[in-house]
């Protein structure tokens, strides 16, 4: 196994990529996107169990971790994310998305679909799909979110988005406590101090086109999710050819984080199917 680290140079920006490569892989590798209130250290528990089989990349995308943001600049996600791929020398690979991290998947399916060999979604955004009403109780977390916001409370606006993503909207408030928690405050507190990125430029709409991806695929969400979101994913399955569907009780939206070995053996048994 070898495992290296680098920097990948886009324009305003320089993006940390951690690339390890699993001796006598022949197989595509397997590649994580973080969510957009993590990094990629939300996939600690996944790469550790993937790479004893499969070669595994990740990287912080402009704003979040490690990587450094040098100026605002207009960019593509999927441009930086090819720039990964042809960095490290990756033509094609499995990949795992959460959230934004599955939309940006998508967008790179319907772009370059040669590049994609499978995709395991966790209840992903979709790029142009149509805004759905939340219930009430998310709409009151996003109210007071925006309110923090508009004073420059950073530190309760973090509290606040680990109520909404990581307990979920209708669970009880810090109903997931300990190193995930931690781990979540971190990523996301270093998130929402980062530098100006630059305007990201809109990919062309996914949500029109889902009937286009043809590469095997398995949407995964929580019970405990933002209601909408959970409707959106069943959209997702049914339009998504041979799309799997993978339902975890008691659990909200970032799966990886909060349930890692139910989330692990989900995601092994898909790679080895």
């Amino acid at each position: 196994m070898f495992s290296s680290t680098c920097d990948i140079e886009v324009d305003g920006a320089v993006l940390a990529v951690e690339f390890v490569q699993c001796d006598g892989a022949s197989t595509a590798p397997v590649v994580f996107l973080h969510a957009g209130v993590a990094d990629s250290r939300m996939w600690d528990a996944q790469q550790a169990t993937v790479r004893a089989r499969r070669s595994t990349l990740r990287y912080d995308r402009r704003g979040f971790g490690i990587t450094k943001v040098r100026r605002p600049a207009t960019h593509s996600l999927v441009g930086d994310l090819c720039a990964v791929l042809d960095g490290v020398g990756v033509e094609r690979a499995d990949f795992v998305g959460c959230s934004q991290g599955g939309r940006i998947a998508l967008d790179l399916a319907l772009a370059a679909p040669e590049r994609v060999a499978s995709l395991l979604l966790v209840a992903p955004a979709v790029s142009g799909a149509p805004d759905l009403a939340p219930e009430e109780s998310t709409d009151s977390l996003a109210r007071a979110i925006e309110a923090a916001e508009t004073s420059n409370d950073l530190d309760r606006v973090n509290e606040l988005e680990a109520q909404l993503w990581l307990d979920g909207p209708a669970g009880p408030v810090r109903r997931v406590g300990g190193s995930a928690r931690e781990l979540f405050l971190d990523m996301n507190g270093k998130a929402l101090r980062s530098p100006i990125t630059g305007d990201a430029v809109e990919a062309p709409s996914a949500w029109h086109r889902l009937e286009d991806v043809r590469c095997p695929s398995c949407i995964v969400w929580g019970d405990l999710d933002l209601p909408h979101l959970q409707c959106r994913c069943e959209l997702i399955v049914e339009r998504i050819k041979w799309a799997r569907r993978v339902v975890f009780p008691g659990v909200a939206h970032l799966l990886p984080l909060e349930a890692p070995d139910h989330f692990n053996a989900t995601l092994m048994a898909f790679l080895l199917r």
